[in-house]
């Protein structure tokens, strides 16, 4: 049977993007039949990427079948895959987030989890050599996922091996970095084809503290106005956002790349406590502005306090 290689759902650009380097990888270099899906819409970065380096969307799926061969990359949480994920033959995790646990697997795999900003640098290091036989698309995949993970070597999570493998694949491939990334992140920040839901479960994931289930929702933008510029009504949908999907409360953060730093929308008192007690902020209305916080993974999710 082909193996299905795909990431978390509400796919980002490293989620649309590994898939399809590690398809590439299964098929071409280890001869085993592969292909990349996703789990929902990519988000616009991501389609620009498609666009960019001329990839075929992949096929979005719903569920898996009991037993078909998977390949999970980008993340290794049951809630952000297929409700069936456990039934299915899981082949391989490729990973660049905390261990979370609740994957069953039919026998031992290869795991391979690093500390590093993004999946595509991981996967760069697996290739190695091999890597040199890979289409421009392929390569080119690679460098978006990594500048979109880093916001350009902003994300306090890039080390000196996504910084290094980004430049060589740029040399490479004869892009300018700065320009190039430039151009993902205007793609990023046009949202205004979406709905307020749409945005909220754009780039999102769930998270439990203390009891408290919440959405934890990160919009990063270089016109940070545009998302702002709907905040009343973005808060008003918290509401309906969060009893569809069983949480609490929704936390959405909005990143402004250049500035450096996230907008939090304050819509009620729990909402003004978490930002008080996780991040030490002074809250007077309905927005707080959070200096120096870039990344959910390593700045947010981990300081979160109710």
């Amino acid at each position: 049977m082909t193996i299905q290689v795909f990431g978390h759902k509400s796919p980002d650009t490293d989620s649309t993007g590994s898939p399809i380097i590690w398809a590439w990888y299964l098929n071409e270099i280890k001869g085993e039949a592969a292909r990349p899906v996703l789990l929902g819409e990519p988000n616009t970065e991501a389609a620009f990427m498609l666009t960019h380096w001329g990839l075929d969307k992949p096929e979005i799926i719903g569920d898996v079948e009991a037993d078909a061969p998977v390949v999970i990359v980008d993340t290794n949480n049951p809630a952000e895959l297929p409700a069936s994920i456990n039934s299915a033959d899981i082949r391989a995790i490729i990973d660049h987030h905390k261990l979370v646990g609740g994957l069953e697997t039919k026998g031992p795999i290869d795991i391979r989890i690093e500390p590093l900003a993004c999946t595509a640098t991981i996967m760069h290091k697996m290739i190695g050599a091999d890597l040199a036989r890979a289409p421009r698309a392929i390569k080119g995949a690679m460098l978006t996922c990594i500048l979109s993970d880093t916001l350009e070597f902003r994300s306090p999570t890039t080390t000196p091996e996504d910084r290094a493998v980004a430049e060589a694949l740029a040399a490479d491939l004869g892009v300018d970095l700065s320009g190039f990334a430039a151009e993902m992140f205007a793609a990023k920040s046009d949202v205004s084809a979406f709905s307020d839901a749409e945005l909220i479960r754009m780039d999102s994931k769930e998270y439990a503290v203390e009891g408290t289930k919440f959405r934890v929702s990160v919009l990063e933008t270089t016109a940070p106005e545009i998302p702002l510029g709907r905040k009343d009504s973005l808060m008003e949908s918290f509401k309906t956002v969060a009893a569809e999907d069983g949480v609490d409360q929704v936390l959405l953060f909005v990143v402004d790349i250049l500035k450096e730093e996230a907008t939090l929308l304050v819509p009620n008192d729990l909402v003004k406590g978490v930002a008080e007690k996780s991040f030490g902020a002074t809250v007077t209305g309905d927005t707080v502005v959070l200096p120096g916080i870039m990344s959910r993974k390593k700045q947010i999710i981990p300081n979160l306090k109710v």
